[in-house]
């Protein structure tokens, strides 16, 4: 099976992406998913998020409230290493055995939606990875509107991620989403094209 790792920063479209591989009938495993679903399946994660940032972060329910604790771990790098300590062992571990589970069962590609691809060296683990690229400014403007957010909430965010431009000498291809979708579409169909050459398919 042809392992894909693909990443991209907040705003620069991956979902858009994603959904074009899904399209295709590819399998993917979508670690923004897996985050969720780690705290259902890993108790003892919430239990660890409790101790380390306070009682505040959960509800009534015993949900985590992400959106509150997502601000506060923004404002100071130590807490944001913090939970990625606390969560990314668990998140890891489920991407790598739903892609056995995938490979086992002879499916031929499978794509590993990771924002974190190459900060937490997942990337490593696939045979190819690519990367969902826009320009800084649109990158800012569409986070502004889907979030919406002021820009200095919105640089936060940005800036507590690895840029683009240095994820790029990290991957194999990238796709420019910085223009109209179907500039997009054609430019997903060109990395796709090459994908199935490396897998022998016509």
């Amino acid at each position: 099976m042809l392992k894909v790792g693909l990443t991209g920063g907040i705003g620069s479209g991956k979902s858009t992406v994603s959904k074009m591989f899904k399209e295709k009938q590819i399998p993917i495993i979508d670690a923004d998913i897996i985050a969720r679903e780690v705290l259902e399946i890993y108790p003892q994660i919430l239990d660890n998020i409790k101790k380390e940032f306070g009682e505040q972060f959960i509800d009534e329910n015993g949900k985590l409230k992400r959106r509150e604790l997502g601000s506060f771990i923004f404002d100071n790098e130590k807490r944001r290493l913090k939970l990625e300590e606390i969560m990314i062992p668990y998140i890891k571990k489920e991407i790598y055995d739903r892609m056995e589970e995938y490979n086992k069962s002879g499916i031929e590609m499978c794509v590993a939606d990771v924002p974190t691809l190459i900060e937490q060296e997942i990337y490593k683990k696939m045979d190819v990875n690519i990367l969902v690229w826009v320009d800084r400014n649109t990158q800012i403007e569409r986070v502004k509107k889907r979030d919406q957010l002021e820009e200095k909430e919105v640089l936060k965010r940005i800036n507590a991620q690895m840029s683009l431009e240095d994820k790029k000498r990290y991957v194999d291809y990238f796709i420019d989403n910085s223009k109209d979708l179907e500039n997009t579409e054609s430019e997903f169909n060109r990395v796709l094209k090459a994908l199935k050459e490396l897998k022998g398919e016509k």
